[in-house]
């Protein structure tokens, strides 16, 4: 049991980090959106929330598909299936990523017709064309990821994301401010990150295959390029490869569209209330802050999910079974100690009101 905890919180910790990068860098959007003034702000946040909708949230939903075949190819030694799931995977991600780019050039017809307010519609729309390569970055992005962490490798990913988040500060600031660029500066510099961190993933993962370094797994495994030969598939196998890959992401897909969409349809519902600028705004600020909710469960179904992986690849349904009741563990720890807080909390008011 200690040391299933020592990998799940090996895998976990960095995830959890990295959720909190990634929420700096939000957040920095936002700071520099309400340093440009309120009409930015709301506009950011309506741009936001649109593409979460009809983009990133597709995207990541897509990917997660490939995670269960991951795990367990990775966990049965099955490296060139990994390779083929990775590619493939870019492949879907990559086409699904062009009706999204038309639906973002049209954004401004779009909401126009949903009678959104004029002004934050225009600047919105602005936004969202000049976002439509982080689509790209995307696309490679979340595969890439969730190759990485299949394989228990996520220290990696935390370096990586914290490094283009310290390149991201300066370089927002610059076309923000300096080149006055405005809101075209806040996208341009946000999609900038994303491919800053897709370079150094790269350059981290050829890195290991040229220098022939084994990378830290459960199970010690060979880089991503394997020299291992693949055998030739028929067209039904390959189809039914597909499919299987396919139906996977549509389900991944649906779970997550349904989890992020509650969020971001409450920012564009804000625009129908009586001062857009104030709602969207506020409303964009609080659905930021909120995603903070969401690092420990995050990081730790990431875990349980990869380690489960592994070992029913690595036929040990004991062992799976053994991560999930750690999991389980763990989860109720963290609710017995969040009720904990919240009750000191209220003690504590209730002293200070009665003194």
């Amino acid at each position: 049991v200690v040391d299933e905890l020592k990998r799940m919180v090996d895998i976990g910790f960095p995830i959890a980090a990295m959720s909190i990068v990634g929420y700096l860098k939000n957040m920095i959007l936002v700071v520099c959106m309400g340093k440009l003034g309120s009409l930015e702000l709301a506009s950011g946040a309506l741009a936001i929330g649109f593409t979460n909708i009809t983009g990133y949230s597709v995207l990541s939903g897509l990917a997660m598909g490939m995670e269960p075949l991951c795990t367990q190819a990775i966990g049965s030694q099955n490296f060139s299936l990994v390779s083929l799931i990775l590619r493939r995977t870019i492949i879907m991600l990559l086409l699904a990523s062009l009706p999204i780019s038309l639906l973002w050039l049209n954004l401004e017809p779009i909401m126009l017709c949903l009678h959104q307010n004029q002004d934050i519609t225009r600047i919105a729309s602005l936004y969202c064309r000049l976002s439509i390569p982080d689509l790209i970055a995307n696309s490679f992005l979340h595969p890439i990821r969730i190759y990485l962490r299949s394989k228990g490798t996520t220290w990696p990913l935390l370096w990586c994301t914290s490094l283009s988040i310290l390149i991201h500060i300066p370089i927002t600031i610059f076309l923000t401010f300096k080149l006055h660029l405005g809101v075209q500066g806040i996208a341009i510099s946000a999609f900038v990150a994303n491919f800053n961190t897709l370079l150094f993933l790269l350059s981290y993962m050829f890195y290991i295959h040229f220098s022939k370094v084994s990378i830290s797994i459960p199970n010690p495994s060979p880089p991503l390029l394997s020299s291992q030969q693949e055998k030739p598939t028929s067209f039904k196998t390959l189809g039914k490869e597909w499919n299987m890959l396919i139906r996977f992401s549509i389900q991944s897909c649906l779970g997550v569209c349904l989890e992020w969409w509650w969020y971001e349809f409450m920012t564009i519902l804000a625009g129908y209330l009586y001062n857009p600028r104030v709602a969207l705004a506020t409303a964009g600020i609080v659905i930021q802050t909120t995603s903070l909710m969401y690092t420990l469960p995050t990081a730790l179904s990431a875990s349980v999910s990869t380690r489960v992986g592994n070992e029913l690849g690595a036929s040990q349904p004991s062992r799976a079974n053994l991560s999930t009741m750690v999991a389980i563990g763990m989860s109720l720890q963290i609710v017995h100690k969040q009720h904990v807080v919240e009750y000191l909390e209220g003690v504590q008011g209730q002293v200070l009101g009665q003194g």
